[in-house]
Parts: C-alpha cells; structure tokens; sequence
C-alpha cells in the first residue's frame, strides 16, 4: 500500500513490484488480485506487461492516502521535506540537490512518454550533487533518466509564453514531488 500511495501517479508491474517490496511474487499476485477486486487499485496492459496504479477515484482513496503515503507527499510538495523514497525502499535526499523550487516525475514514471522526459528540476541546483543523484537513480531504475533542469526564471519565461516543451510537460500525466512556490497552481 505504501508503494501504491506513495507514488500515486505510477504504475508497476509484478515483478517490479516484488523487487521493491521484496515479497514472494505468488504473495504480490494474491494482494493484487484483492486489492484490485475491492478497488484500491487499477490495472492496465501496455506492451504485455499488467501495470498496476492506485485507483485515486476510490471512494476511501484520501484516509488512505493519509494512512500510507500522502503526508509524506504533502510535506513534499509544502517544501519542509526535501526526500523522495527511492525503488530500493530508501531515501534519497533531494535537500542536497540546493534549492529546488519545483521536481516532477514524468515519462517513464508514469508511462506517459508525451512529455519526452522523465524528471523536471526548476530551481538553483548544485549540477555535481544532481549528477550523483541522477546515477543513482539511474542504478535504483535499472535505465537511463531523462532529465531536465532549469532555473525558476527560465521555467517562469517559457511557461508565460506557453513555450511547447514546457506545456507537454505540465500536460502529461505527472508526480510532483515538490512544489514550493505553488508554480503549478498559478
């Protein structure tokens, strides 16, 4: 459930699912399977793999939220806690990253490859720590990330001028991991 509400604009599939949570895959099946039949979660197939989601249309989807992973995300996107649970069930601090003023998980995140990226900085961000927590999380992906990074004046120019990369990205389907300035809002 914490992987679920923890990320609740991505999907996994089985096997990714018990690497993370390091379970049996007959036990993750039997959970999936009940969760999915209550309605806790969705599934869907994409290149023959079943991809499974938290189903944020669940009528008890916010007490959940609460209980396993939202307050996590609020304090997130308030800004007071920089970290992000990495796939091996740490946590990377982002705080060592600088001041980051907004990060959003896209692309391969979310299967959503609209965008043409999978990790969006805005901020003034240290490009060495970056370059550490990027391979990283890379090695906790097992694939390559595609990120951009760019600084608040510059995402704030080109999202005024309705600049196309940067509205394909807010148009596809998202994490925001942080969000201190409320820029997504405006």
């Amino acid at each position: 459930m914490q992987l679920f509400y923890g990320n609740p604009n991505r999907s996994f599939y089985v096997r990714e699912i018990t690497r993370k949570i390091d379970e049996q895959i007959n036990s993750v099946r039997r959970e999936l399977a009940n969760l999915l039949n209550i309605g806790i979660i969705l599934s869907d197939t994409t290149n023959n793999r079943l991809y499974y989601e938290v189903n944020q249309r669940y009528e008890y989807y916010e007490p959940l939220a609460i209980i396993f992973g939202a307050t996590k995300l609020s304090k997130i996107t308030k800004g007071k806690n920089l970290s992000v649970s990495d796939k091996s069930g740490g946590v990377a601090d982002m705080k060592l990253l600088g001041n980051i003023e907004l990060a959003i998980y896209t692309g391969q995140f979310t299967r959503d490859d609209s965008s043409g990226i999978d990790f969006l900085l805005v901020g003034d961000i240290n490009h060495n720590a970056l370059t550490k927590f990027i391979t990283e999380l890379e090695a906790s992906e097992g694939k390559e990330i595609r990120y951009v990074l760019m600084a608040s004046d510059e995402f704030e120019y080109r999202r005024q001028i309705k600049d196309r990369f940067i509205t394909k990205v807010l148009e596809s389907k998202k994490q925001v991991l942080i969000d201190k300035q409320g820029l997504l809002s405006n």
